[in-house]
């Protein structure tokens, strides 16, 4: 049985090397309380934002620099808010979505990881948003530690009152219990810490480039997809102010007044297999609610390596995009014949979407109207707008 004064021991000194060796990290640790655990709920380690929960047998095995890794597990779901930023995605496959993502990040630091840690380069540089919906809905594999983020106040963390062999207390474990908006203020005091902890160990010149890529991007005010698409959609809406002459019933003045037109919106869907058709019955939708308020003549189209035979589709302003059942696709990815198609047609679009996940042969020229690339995952585009579909 370990010692339990040991183990604290071991946690006191695995984190004081991490304030030496990784500033950055080390400031985190610092935020989150070292509380023993009991073994009935908590296997290996846990944490609720608030504290670091530990079962002193599990850590106990745990060689020095696998202490520290687990320490800096759980500081790093704190600063990167997964406890807030789960929404409507399901539990388990979050969870497993963030261990991932700081997995990842934590073993390209140099940390060593333990026994059971989730590992997958294919999942390196995706956030925990985009590696959820690659993480299958049975996924039987478990997480490193336990997030109680989402638990009421029910488990408990053993800790000592007093000096040596003082009694013993039940303390019930926070969560982040609260309701949403103590969820947020806990999630902004958490990303207050770690823009600090960046600044300090930037400052000091220890701060990797992976580390400063990871929180720019976390600490850059960035809008949903919906929004951004929203936002591009309106601004080609052909609704301008005309002066034409009223009839002489409305009177003689020479007054503005509000004109419309039709906008053309050309889509093209990658059917290339990497995304699913959830994803892109979710699209389809968000433009079908978008196209109405401007007034969109819509005309689809599908392509992986080639265009899908059966298309284009066009739906006019009043009409609901529904997409054609079993698209065309799961080859490989060219952009060119979509560019090419239009060309071929002499369409002159006013704006035309790609929902795509960018990896594939680009066109070597920008074509003479606006493009909006729809990305899933980390693929570049080389011209045109990029929106990051999260």
């Amino acid at each position: 049985m370990s010692d339990p004064g040991d183990v604290q021991t071991k946690l006191g000194a695995a984190r004081t090397r991490l304030i030496l060796e990784k500033p950055f990290i080390g400031a985190l640790v610092m935020h989150l309380p070292l509380l023993p655990a009991d073994p009935v709920w908590c296997e290996t380690i846990a944490t609720d934002a608030r504290a670091f929960y530990f079962n002193p047998a599990y850590i106990a095995v745990l060689d020095f620099a696998q202490t520290q890794f687990v320490l800096a597990h759980e500081a790093m779901h704190c600063a990167l808010g997964h406890f807030a930023r789960r929404s409507h995605r399901t539990r388990h496959r979050w969870d497993i979505a963030t261990d991932y993502a700081v997995n990842l990040l934590l073993l390209d630091d140099g940390l060593k990881a333990p026994p059971g840690a989730l590992i997958n380069p294919e999942f390196r540089g995706l956030s925990a948003e985009e590696i959820y919906p690659l993480i299958p809905p049975d996924f039987a594999e478990r997480t490193l530690d336990r997030h109680l983020f989402d638990e009421p106040a029910a488990a408990g963390a053993t800790t000592s009152e007093g000096g040596g062999g003082g009694h013993e207390r039940r303390r019930q474990s926070a969560g982040t219990g609260g309701g949403a908006q103590a969820r947020e203020a806990l999630a902004r005091q958490w990303q207050s810490r770690m823009a600090a902890a960046a600044q300090q160990a930037r400052q000091a010149g220890r701060m990797g480039e992976s580390w400063l890529r990871t929180i720019d991007e976390l600490l850059q005010p960035r809008l949903p997809w919906r929004q951004l698409l929203a936002r591009f959609m309106m601004s080609i809406a052909r609704d301008d102010y005309s002066f034409q002459r009223l009839s002489r019933r409305e009177g003689e003045a020479l007054l503005p007044r509000l004109a419309s037109g039709e906008v053309d919106l050309v889509i093209v869907l990658d059917t290339s297999g990497s995304i699913g058709n959830e994803e892109l019955a979710q699209f389809a939708a968000e433009v079908d609610a978008l196209k109405g308020q401007i007034r969109a003549r819509v005309t689809l189209h599908a392509c992986d390596a080639r265009l899908d035979s059966r298309g284009p589709w066009t739906y006019q302003p009043w009409q609901r995009i529904v997409l054609p059942e079993k698209l065309g696709g799961g080859g490989g990815t060219s952009f060119a014949p979509a560019f090419d198609w239009i060309a071929a047609a002499h369409l002159r679009p006013d704006l035309m979407l790609y929902f795509t996940d960018a990896e594939g042969a680009f066109p070597p020229a920008a074509p003479d109207y606006p493009v909006i690339w729809l990305v899933k995952g980390r693929g570049r585009v080389p011209w045109g707008e990029r929106i990051q579909l999260n």
